[in-house]
């Protein structure tokens, strides 16, 4: 099965980038959620890559199983 990367509308907070992200990776959302906070609030330059991933990353409605 070919993993897909997506925003998840199910378990999202903000836009479901974290979500998909963690689902795609295999690992826990809150680990992804942390190091996206932390790149948000440290490096400033997290909250562009968030914003620029919302924007590109497709939702999961769109999505056809």
């Amino acid at each position: 099965m070919e993993k897909k990367l997506y925003r998840k509308t199910a378990g999202k907070m903000i836009g479901g980038e974290c979500a998909g992200l963690a689902d795609y990776l295999n690992v826990d959302v809150t680990i992804v959620r942390l190091v996206a906070a932390i790149l948000i609030l440290c490096a400033g330059c997290g909250l562009l890559a968030y914003l620029i991933a919302w924007i590109i990353m497709p939702s999961d409605v769109f999505i056809a199983n």
